[in-house]
């Protein structure tokens, strides 16, 4: 039976990227040894960094000013990376999620960072809007997409101070314009490869202003003087991720991608609010393109496992909903045909006329 990966991360990549993997894991780039073996110095490699780079800045097309590195961690060490490089007086966070919270958390470690507006109170259910930016803070701090609550920020936020963004879900799903923001980070496993990697564009004349010392690893002045080879980086990952990048360019690019995202989400939502068994969970204006989260309806909610189980027997995999929300959650990352969400679609349908 064919399987639909609606996974939230690790999830779904292209066949291309799994495949050419592989391949390169058996045999890399004609040096007869496979990809898992070969030093991160030898041109071969090089070679593959820098076209990941180029690939990034023409996609998503980034500015002359900005660098981008590829680091280990995840974004999670991006949360303490990021104060420790840019906060010295005051960060401003904007609290949209598990992930936003946590970001703050940290920071509160480096000195003062402020939650400009929060939707906790509301089980995070929407994208707060009336607020106010600090003017004298050194940093905003937004996550774009929230995967486990299933909101999303769908437009570049205007800010007067330096924006910084936690991209891990949602990027390359629709255009950004690279130059609102001073520093983008995600991690790679939702949108672009294999867990491992972490990805981080900074502008660079944002570096070195702060006083505190910054350890070797933690200062991104090092990764980019050193072009992420400071240490050995996460080879695999990088190189999967080059080829879903090409895969993405071969479509026509994030434009394209942002098109058939809409398209996907689209089904899957007017689905939602039609069928009398299900519900959607966020605000409408604030639903996400990448995690689609929805429950049963009050009256039948005795049917949770029933239907998770006649999904799975249909094959679909990962649509689980997070402990903090239940019900369901179908992650439509870019990598996730259409035909998969049509597959959901109908199971939902079929499912709906059996009660």
């Amino acid at each position: 039976m064919k399987k639909y990966n609606f996974n939230a991360g690790p999830s779904v990549l292209p066949r291309e990227t799994v495949e050419n993997t592989i391949q390169a894991i058996e045999e890399f780039a004609g040096t007869g040894l496979g990809l898992m073996e070969i030093s991160h110095r030898t041109k071969e490699f090089e070679a593959v960094v820098d076209e990941t780079v180029a690939l990034f800045k023409e996609l998503l097309n980034i500015p002359e000013g900005y660098s981008v590195l590829f680091l280990g961690g995840g974004a999670s060490l991006q949360f303490c990376m990021v104060p420790f490089n840019l906060l010295e007086k005051k960060a401003a966070y904007l609290n949209t999620g598990t992930w936003a919270n946590k970001a703050l958390k940290e920071a509160k470690l480096f000195g003062e960072a402020v939650e400009v507006a929060s939707s906790k109170a509301a089980n995070y259910t929407y994208i707060p809007k009336d607020y106010v930016i600090p003017a004298d803070a050194d940093y905003f701090h937004i996550t774009t997409n929230n995967t486990i609550f299933g909101t999303e920020i769908h437009t570049d936020i205007d800010s007067p101070i330096t924006l910084v963004a936690d991209m891990s879900s949602d990027i390359f799903s629709r255009p950004v314009d690279v130059g609102k923001y001073g520093l983008i980070y995600g991690g790679a496993q939702k949108n672009l490869a294999p867990a491992g990697v972490t990805f981080v564009i900074v502008k660079d004349e944002l570096l070195g202003k702060v006083s505190r010392p910054i350890p070797t690893m933690l200062d991104y002045r090092t990764h980019i003087k050193e072009g992420s080879m400071f240490n050995t980086p996460p080879v695999v990952p990088i190189y999967a991720a080059l080829q879903t990048l090409k895969w993405l360019k071969a479509l026509g690019g994030v434009e394209a991608m942002y098109k058939l995202n809409k398209e996907k989400a689209d089904l899957l939502y007017t689905e939602i609010d039609r069928n009398k068994l299900f519900k959607g969970t966020t605000a409408v204006e604030d639903r996400s393109l990448m995690n689609i989260c929805f429950v049963m309806n009050e009256e039948y909610q005795d049917l949770n496992d029933e239907f998770y189980k006649f999904a799975t027997a249909k094959g679909m995999v990962g649509i689980k909903g997070h402990r903090s929300v239940g019900g369901f959650r179908a992650s439509t990352y870019n990598a996730l045909p259409k035909e998969a969400v049509i597959a959901l679609v109908e199971a939902m349908q079929e499912f709906e006329k059996q009660h």
